[in-house]
């Protein structure tokens, strides 16, 4: 299982320009063959602050999804608004753990 984490700095104005292409994304994504999950959330915290939690069945699976038009569609708007900051930051996870009941 592949964990996507990203975690970027913006304006809460661009945020909430953008939430329309976030959903589009995060529902043309989960659709994706190899996709378990892909969520965007804003932190309750810090309104300029936005999170995107994705997970993979591969490398290969993720791979492809950064070559589909929904993707390119995303940077192109992304590049019309873009954040302050922006971390990436992939992991390959060895085993899932259930917590004791």
């Amino acid at each position: 299982m592949i964990i996507v984490l990203v975690q970027a700095e913006s304006s809460a104005a661009d945020i909430d320009a953008l939430r329309d292409v976030f959903l589009e994304m995060e529902t043309t994504t989960r659709a994706e063959p190899g996709c378990h999950d892909d969520c965007f959330s804003q932190e309750i915290s810090d309104p300029n602050r936005i999170r995107i939690t994705e997970l993979w069945e591969s490398m290969d699976a993720l791979a492809a999804h950064f070559a589909t038009p929904h993707m390119a569609t995303f940077n192109a708007a992304l590049a019309d608004r873009p954040p302050k900051s922006m971390t990436l930051k992939v992991h390959e996870l060895g085993a899932e753990l259930e917590l004791p009941s």
